[in-house]
């Protein structure tokens, strides 16, 4: 892999510390902060909705200016957004920890182009293995971000405020890296124009497909992770650190497979490997009916955190074979927004669900959001469409 990659890929450990330490602390923030306890969700779940908001706009900048001056830009203000984390916790202000939830959310939906950034770094056929190489960095932030919170907790005697000061710092880091980056940029002439409209574009079996996989992926995999702390720590009583330890575990899950992924879709095509990762959300829900036992939640977030891996980076690489280079930003754009709208959606319904239905009652409901995701990949892959011989369009 180039230089340029697996810098990104150091950024992109980083970087993702924020979700990973909003992951373990959002959730018991929210319950301690929420006016009621349904809303206890609602910070993690507005750091998503902010994730759905900057999509498209921070897209746009990134075509007009090139990925590098944006990526710098987003991450000084989520450095402003973790220092107003924690002066709103000093407060006690449930609506201001909200909003810096949906202000990080925002510079997350730059960071969710790093992925892009690399695979335009490369030649088409090592774009699999970079998206891949890049996610790799998710699985230092499995354990960066959590261990924050609970360094943090060490520094400071409020609980939950050192965290956000110390992943301030790492961000100003992550600026001054960015700027060593490759602007991957590229360039579009006016003569080319903007390609084939998006209404032509969304009516491919292969964008279908490739939305589907990383739409499903990534809302179920946000809809059950939510929850869990919520349901582990507050409900069912089970100590911070053994949730914090199932929330690492199911992190290092997500991006672990990325070690094999790249080179797995290569060699049992992309359809296998989509498969696999229903296979593992299956899996998981069986697990977590299983029982309320610390290794139920364990075995059932690990097994979420694979199937996610497989149904991502499946999504990433065949999208790339849906558009031309001219239509490369605004396609890119609008799978972003599918992906963490519907991602926001599913961590808005968690904790309302959670508090609704209960633990039991939400898996059975991921169950029948798995079961739609097999029908379209039966659908798409009686057409033909995994094999990644084709190259990129």
């Amino acid at each position: 892999m180039p230089a340029n990659v697996w810098l990104l890929t150091l950024i992109q450990a980083l970087v993702m510390c924020v979700g990973t330490m909003m992951v373990l602390s959002g959730g018991v923030l929210g319950a301690q902060l929420a006016p009621d306890p349904k809303w206890a969700t609602l910070p993690l779940a507005m750091m998503i909705v902010g994730v759905a908001t900057g999509v498209l706009p921070l897209t746009r900048l990134m075509q007009h200016f090139g990925r590098k001056p944006v990526f710098s830009a987003l991450a000084l203000s989520s450095c402003v957004a973790c220092i107003f984390a924690a002066w709103s916790i000093t407060q006690q202000n449930f609506s201001a920890f909200t909003l810096s939830g949906f202000m990080l959310g925002i510079s997350t939906a730059g960071f969710q182009q790093i992925r892009f950034a690399a695979m335009e770094s490369v030649s088409p056929e090592l774009m699999p293995k970079a998206a891949s190489t890049v996610l790799l960095g998710g699985l230092l932030a499995a354990f960066i971000g959590p261990e924050l919170v609970m360094l943090g907790n060490r520094l400071v005697t409020t609980e939950f405020i050192g965290g956000f000061y110390l992943m301030a710092g790492i961000l100003v880091l992550a600026c001054l890296l960015f700027t060593a980056t490759n602007n991957t940029h590229v360039a579009i002439n006016k003569q080319d124009g903007t390609g084939r409209p998006l209404r032509i574009i969304i009516k491919q079996p292969v964008f279908i497909l490739a939305v589907s996989a990383s739409v499903v992926g990534y809302a179920l995999m946000s809809f059950i992770m939510t929850a869990t702390p919520v349901h582990m720590h507050v409900i069912e009583h089970h100590s911070l650190q053994h949730t914090k330890w199932v929330i690492q575990s199911h992190i290092f899950a997500m991006f672990f497979p990325s070690l094999f992924s790249g080179w797995l879709m290569t060699k049992i095509g992309v359809n296998r490997v989509i498969m696999l990762g229903i296979a593992a959300y299956i899996l998981t829900i069986v697990a977590g009916l299983s029982g309320g036992h610390l290794l139920n939640y364990w075995v059932a977030l690990v097994l979420l955190g694979i199937g996610w891996n497989f149904l991502f980076v499946g999504g990433t690489v065949l999208l790339a074979k849906s558009y031309l280079t001219a239509e490369k930003f605004k396609v890119q754009g609008l799978n972003e927004f599918m992906v963490f709208g519907c991602q926001a959606l599913a961590s808005l319904s968690a904790g309302l669900l959670l508090n609704l239905l209960g633990w039991q009652g939400l898996l059975v409901f991921s169950l029948a959001i798995v079961a739609l995701l097999v029908v379209v990949v039966g659908i798409q892959g009686s057409k033909g469409l995994f094999s990644l011989k084709r190259g990129v369009s």
